[in-house]
């Protein structure tokens, strides 16, 4: 079972790996784009060495980048290893998915071999996982478009907390080699595509031949390029499109010149592509499909100009990132539901609950002024009131859209409604984990999760708080709607579970609290908590337990 910790470890290593991987998009040439691939995994993925070892067109490797050591760098940085001892290197040790790791037991006969290397003399390994110095790990980049064209190979040693990498960092580091084999491939194309810009500024003498080389970039991009017009009537519309975005978004161009980027956006993204300047500007935004459908892209836009002082157009480059952002989607929620049962974990329900509370207690105006006042912010500065303008939004006040939550009268219903926290225990789950083992355990917890889940409406959050504990947010609820509400959920979890042939039963034991405005989330649980503790004892225990 995953430690507590664990789902912020990985969310924290989520967040370096996708800042390292928004930084490949920062460097303006190719030699900043290598080195910052090498200082982001010295920076985001927890190595204190890092090399990039670049493919050159004769198809030798060349040290292109290093960082973590000032004295490594120097030495190593430039120098060439031959692709057949490269090629050795990949083809030996243990294949992890994409990459490879030579151990040094395997490692030593390649001591000899003309691929520069670094490294220091150590101690054997104490345990089975330990890093040794002379470990190699390597993650392959290949240009985008399929295939094996290989771009060039990240080398990295010395993990920071000494032990190889488990599943979780390999998946990391194999995503941001193939992140940042986009980010090279891009470079490439971008220096490409500036001299081939810088050519129709300055040399007016050879324009056929600079627009030539323009036509050539633009039409066979391995990505999607568009060109559309500034300013005027028509701006913003599409005039050229290669083939590459003719096929990403399943338009010809003779459909594609009928729009402007404005007309294919998501509804959702179109102040994003608004705030995106002409000169520069970068977005992430969603274009709708033929099919209807929508794909995630990144827009990266320049200005360029047909002469030294002809009309100027907007030339913007278009990336498909859909497989990046389903990645990125698919490490976050991993990092926030507990990977046995699919419900959100411990940190979600904390998050989720915490975006409801507010540290002011809520409270009600007693005199007809006190409840003006609540309404305009008791604003004291007569200037604000006069003009109306940089009024600090006060709590409770007209700029204020925090809905305060508030516990209703558990004694007296007086038809108030809150925000339901029951927190459920199971009774005789241990007893089976103990009797049947953890297989059975483990799918008597999966059933309940979804017993729980389809009794309970859409919005509401049913969370697995750790072990046999479950947390249920219900909003809207009075105190006898939260009261059924557990009634219809304890008898949704009595009726036997079959695991492999055998029914087993177990029950279930809640306690109802009030998420309210003033409290903590981890006060609110603590109540749910002791509420359900004083339910267990009040009850007999052949009632608490159904077998």
């Amino acid at each position: 079972m995953e430690a507590e910790s664990e789902p912020y470890v990985r969310l924290a290593t989520m967040r370096r790996l996708h800042q390292a991987v928004a930084d490949l998009n920062t460097a303006r040439s190719l030699a900043d784009t290598l080195q910052t691939v090498a200082d982001g995994i010295v920076a985001g993925l927890g190595y204190e060495l890092a090399c990039v070892n670049l493919v050159r067109p004769d198809g030798d490797l060349v040290v292109a980048a290093f960082a973590g050591n000032c004295a490594a760098e120097a030495l190593i940085t430039g120098r060439v290893g031959s692709r057949t001892s490269w090629e050795r290197r990949l083809s030996m040790g243990e294949a992890w998915d994409e990459l490879r790791f030579i151990p040094h037991t395997d490692g030593w006969v390649l001591l000899d071999d003309d691929v520069p290397q670094w490294h220091t003399e150590g101690p054997e390994p104490r345990f089975e996982d330990e890093w040794h110095p002379e470990d190699r790990l390597y993650a392959p980049m290949y240009a985008s478009g399929g295939g094996l064209d290989l771009l060039g190979v990240i080398s990295v040693d010395r993990p920071r907390n000494g032990r190889r990498p488990g599943a979780w960092g390999r998946e990391a580091l194999q995503m941001y080699a193939s992140q940042a084999a986009i980010a090279i491939s891009n470079a490439r194309l971008r220096a490409n595509m500036q001299r081939a810009l810088v050519r129709l500024e300055r040399e007016q003498q050879a324009l056929r031949a600079s627009e030539e080389s323009f036509r050539q970039a633009f039409e066979y991009a391995p990505s999607g390029m568009a060109i559309a017009e500034m300013g005027g009537d028509q701006h913003g519309r599409l005039l050229r499109t290669n083939d590459a975005l003719c096929r990403l978004l399943g338009r010809p161009a003779s459909v594609l010149r009928r729009y402007s980027f404005a007309d294919l956006v998501h509804p959702e993204d179109i102040g994003t592509l608004l705030r995106t300047s002409a000169e520069g500007g970068r977005a992430e935004l969603r274009l709708g499909r033929r099919d209807g459908t929508y794909l995630w892209v990144s827009l990266r836009n320049s200005v360029v100009a047909d002469t030294t002082d002809g009309p100027r157009f907007l030339l913007t480059h278009v990336e498909d990132i859909e497989e990046r952002k389903r990645h990125e989607l698919h490490l976050a929620h991993r990092a926030s539901h507990d990977a046995l049962t699919g419900l959100p974990n411990s940190a979600e329900l904390r998050s989720r609950l915490g975006s409801r509370l507010c540290e002011r207690p809520h409270s009600v105006a007693t005199t007809a002024v006190e409840a003006l006042d609540a309404a305009y912010g008791d604003v004291d500065d007569p200037d604000a009131r006069t003009h109306g303008y940089d009024v600090d939004p006060v709590p409770g006040g007209p700029y204020d859209h925090h809905v305060h939550s508030v516990a209703p009268d558990t004694e007296n219903d007086d038809g108030a409604k809150g925000l339901a926290v029951l927190f459920c225990d199971l009774d005789g789950f241990k007893s089976i984990n103990d009797r049947f083992g953890h297989h059975t355990g483990d799918a008597v917890l999966i059933e309940v999760a979804r017993r729980l889940a389809t009794c309970v409406r859409d919005g509401d959050t049913v969370a697995r708080l750790g072990g046999d504990e479950f947390v249920v947010l219900a909003d809207g609820l009075g105190a006898a709607d939260a009261a059924d509400l557990a009634v219809r959920l304890r008898n949704a979890i009595i009726p036997p579970i079959r695991v492999d042939g055998r029914a087993v039963r177990v029950g279930a034991s809640f306690g109802i609290g009030w998420a309210e405005c003033g409290m903590t989330a981890e006060e609110v649980l603590r109540s749910a908590d002791q509420r359900m503790y004083v339910e267990k004892r009040s009850r007999a225990k052949v009632h608490r337990r159904a077998g």
